[in-house]
């Protein structure tokens, strides 16, 4: 009966339930301003829109009057969600672009371990084997340069408990995400084995899912509160100590709020790549002078962008009517010849105007 009692008579259209991030993000690169009066096909509710909006400007995507900035239109080349885009674009910064982007490519396809109920303890030795113990993305960062290192071998991922299938479809983003790049020009360098730059790169782009830590293997967010914990496959779960701060990739609800691939980070990095949010609290603090410092500099800013984006709109009008202008004096001054008008014959200034001659009927 529960069919009857507590399933919807229609399903809920995936875009009234699913993070728009990525859509609202399209639809500001093929130049759609007013999203909120969109004509959707099924429009999702208002405050999704608001929430995707609010997290492209805290990544950079937008500006302060919800243009597209330059960060945003290389976001919007990337076929994943922002926050993994802005990695990417990160990662160029801090000469990791060769890490982030095999680190991406794993996060984009499902989990390539696998533990087979029959041998569940084979499984988890294999995976210790591989765990980086600050990070589970440079954990499957070194899944992959081991499986590269090994000549890509399908019998070597059975043996260690992979998916071959999964590393080779990995593969294949990677080389796709390598081409946009490319395109783009943005540089492709290996940082060798300074992982804390890889480290906040991933920062730079998760920065609003941090947590701190509450105990042991319990974790609060920093900006909700919302209790969260480790996952028990993550490298960082039975490590002997826990890292203070951390960011996220997803959250997954079952008995508890667990959070799946988990990068600890110094709490430093919070402050530089996410001052929207944190900041770092000193000695003889003002709080209160400090966030009207903050906000009267935020006003001005954004008077300015709206200044300069009715300055860029009146630009754009006015060279479109200038085009217009022209197009129309051009169709002006043509003339078109028909049968049957005058039209000039011999040459020179002699030229005279007679008619077009009329075919004689034979009798």
């Amino acid at each position: 009966m529960a069919y009857r009692n507590e399933l919807f008579e229609n399903t809920i259209p995936e875009i009234q339930r699913t993070n728009l991030a990525n859509t609202v993000l399209l639809l500001k690169s093929l130049g759609v301003k007013n999203l909120l009066e969109f004509d959707f096909m099924d429009p999702p509710p208002q405050a999704n829109i608001l929430n995707s909006m609010y997290q492209l400007w805290v990544l950079g995507a937008l500006d302060n009057v919800g243009d597209l900035t330059q960060d945003g239109r290389k976001m919007s080349e990337f076929p994943m969600e922002p926050s993994m885009a802005k990695m990417l674009i990160a990662s160029v910064d801090y000469k990791c672009s060769a890490e982030m982007l095999t680190i991406v490519s794993m996060l984009s396809v499902p989990s390539v371990f696998y533990r087979p109920k029959e041998r569940m303890e084979e499984a988890d030795a294999a995976r210790e084997k591989f765990n980086v113990p600050e990070s589970d993305h440079l954990t499957l960062l070194n899944v992959f340069n081991q499986w590269k290192s090994h000549g890509h071998r399908d019998e070597w991922a059975m043996r260690h408990f992979l998916h071959p299938k999964l590393l080779r479809k990995a593969r294949e983003v990677r080389v796709q995400l390598e081409d946009i790049m490319k395109f783009q020009k943005m540089e492709i360098i290996s940082t060798g084995t300074d992982f804390d730059s890889v480290r906040k790169a991933i920062t730079a782009g998760y920065f609003h899912q941090a947590a701190r830590v509450k105990g042991i293997g319990e974790f609060v967010n920093i900006r909700s509160g919302l209790p969260t914990h480790l996952h028990p496959t993550s490298a960082l779960y039975g490590l002997g100590y826990t890292p203070s701060h951390i960011v996220y990739h997803e959250l997954i609800l079952t008995s508890k709020e667990y959070m799946t691939q988990v990068t600890a980070i110094d709490p430093l990095w919070l402050a530089e790549l996410g001052s929207v949010f944190y900041s770092v609290k000193e000695k003889h603090f003002d709080e209160r002078g400090n966030r009207r410092t903050a906000d009267r500099e935020f006003s001005k800013k954004a008077e300015i962008e709206t200044e300069m984006a009715r300055q860029r709109e009146e630009t754009a009008k006015k060279q479109a009517e200038a085009i217009l202008a022209a197009k129309t004096a051009s169709g002006s001054k043509s003339k078109i010849i028909v049968p049957g008008t005058p039209r000039h014959t011999g040459i020179g200034a002699g030229a005279r105007v007679t008619q077009t001659p009329r075919r004689r009927t034979g009798i």
